[in-house]
């Protein structure tokens, strides 16, 4: 099979291939742990954790780094608001970020580097500048110098005159040029810093990735990704300090890019206001709902989020748990068929893996029915058969980091409360005894009141099983 991506420097699908034949590398921006991420953070972790897994499939093994940005003027703002040093901000939130992604399924990356234990690395490189002519100190500040670099501009195609006619740069009287970026800027005694040749200070944002990816991951990478709104400047600013320190050496090979998500008709934004925090809808919200729901467009386009997706990706998760509820008591190992390997192959086109998801499953229903259950296969489907596709759909699901867990854990996790499964069993129980009883008005009644709740009752030889209707 052929993986290929599209590369936002070429804007082409281009068939992937790594440096190295046996460990791809792949470097993916982090959060910057000043509060709880929202949704539309977790979009990049999501769907290129599934690229990862995809190139240890493709490749045999991966070196995968994904930073957290802990030291940032948003952190110190954090930390002098509430009178505490920024390693209790950054230390409480990079947990809670780890647990956020965790609930989504999100699988640790191999590296995991922070940009305060690489100060070294990040004085060393920022000297390598200063040495090839790249940058300049001024004020305590060190600055990238723009026009020293021709491709600068190259990722996100703007033009550089354009660039500084539209951006809201800070026009200082230490900068030469008004575009030259910060690579080292003076501190106060009330906010950290560390010694260094230029004073005592800290790190620009940008020149904190390309330390780190260099330390871990070497000179050149083949994949970077992110979200799209870091293009310009973030990514476009860590190509020129990165190639120029490095001799002009290719940073990255591939770069990925997500679309945004929107929400109450805008790009999701903490500036705005209209987010939605992940750590508060993995508690109100079954987790693989959120994950399928933000596997459910093109990584690459915007999505909208809202309520009814993740109520539909419930629904879906609910047939596709139901499928495998049919056949529990059948042994299967998960198997990643290779129509869903070929869809991924083709720039992690993850819808129409979902969709091949949904027809898997539906052949297992069809299958299981025309089976008579799976110890006693009649003119329909063979247990041989009843295995192979169970075998399929765990597979794709795995790829897709889905239908991880029992069927019965799926459904006791959509009770709205911890006491909402119970009742519903109860009723059902309830139910079961009424018809026992001849008392087929309660019955119905029960059913039909369930049934406005949208629960659907499913009669079935191993006794009564309850499902939310899509």
């Amino acid at each position: 099979m052929t993986l290929r991506l599209h590369n936002t420097l070429t804007r082409q699908l281009e068939t992937f291939q790594p440096l190295d034949p046996a460990c791809p590398t792949l470097y993916v921006c982090g959060p910057t742990v000043y509060n709880y991420v929202h949704i539309g953070n977790a979009r990049g972790p999501v769907v290129f954790g599934v690229l990862a897994d995809l190139l240890r499939r493709r490749f045999g093994a991966l070196r995968y780094a994904r930073n957290i940005t802990d030291v940032d003027d948003k952190i110190n703002t954090a930390a002098r608001d509430q009178n505490v040093p920024i390693s209790a901000i950054t230390d409480r939130f990079a947990a809670a970020y780890r647990e956020d992604m965790a609930a989504l399924g999100v699988v640790p990356p191999d590296i995991e580097p922070e940009a305060t234990s690489h100060i070294p690395q990040i004085i060393e490189m920022i000297e390598q500048l200063i040495e090839a002519g790249h940058a300049y100190a001024a004020e305590g500040h060190v600055l990238f110098a723009v026009g020293t670099y021709a491709d600068y501009g190259k990722l996100s195609r703007r033009d550089p005159d354009e660039m500084l006619a539209g951006a809201r740069v800070d026009v200082a009287p230490y900068k030469r040029d008004p575009g030259d970026f910060v690579l080292w800027k003076p501190s106060s005694e009330d906010l950290p810093g560390w010694a260094s040749p230029w004073g005592r200070g800290r790190p620009g944002w940008h020149i904190e990735c390309s330390a780190m990816a260099a330390a871990h991951l070497g000179p050149t990478i083949d994949i970077h990704a992110g979200g799209v709104d870091l293009q310009f400047p973030h990514h476009e600013n860590e190509i020129a300090q990165s190639e120029c320190a490095h001799g002009g050496q290719t940073f990255a090979r591939f770069w990925l890019h997500n679309g945004m998500l929107n929400f109450g008709g805008a790009k999701m934004s903490k500036s705005i206001g209209n987010i939605e925090r992940v750590h508060d809808l993995v508690r109100a919200h079954a987790p693989e709902a959120l994950r399928y729901a933000l596997l459910s467009a093109h990584y690459r386009q915007p999505l909208d989020w809202s309520d009814a997706l993740i109520e539909q990706s419930a629904r879906t998760l609910d047939g596709l748990y139901g499928a495998l509820r049919e056949v529990e008591a059948v042994a299967a190992t998960a198997r990643i068929p290779e129509a869903i390997e070929a869809v991924l192959d083709e720039d992690l086109n993850t819808p129409r893996a979902l969709a091949l998801l949904s027809e898997l499953a539906r052949k297992l229903r069809h299958a299981s029915a025309s089976a008579g259950g799976p110890d006693r296969p009649r003119e329909g489907a063979t247990l041989a058969e009843l295995v192979d596709l169970k075998s399929q759909l765990l597979g794709a699901g795995k790829a897709l980091g889905l239908l991880q867990q029992a069927p019965s854990a799926w459904f006791g996790s959509q009770a709205t409360d911890s006491d909402e499964g119970a009742r519903i069993q109860a009723l059902i129980d309830e139910r079961t005894a009424a018809k026992q009883a001849r008392d087929f008005a309660r019955a119905d009644a029960i059913r039909d009141a369930l049934a406005a709740e949208g629960i659907a009752l499913e009669d079935t030889a191993q006794g009564v099983r309850w499902v939310r209707k899509r």
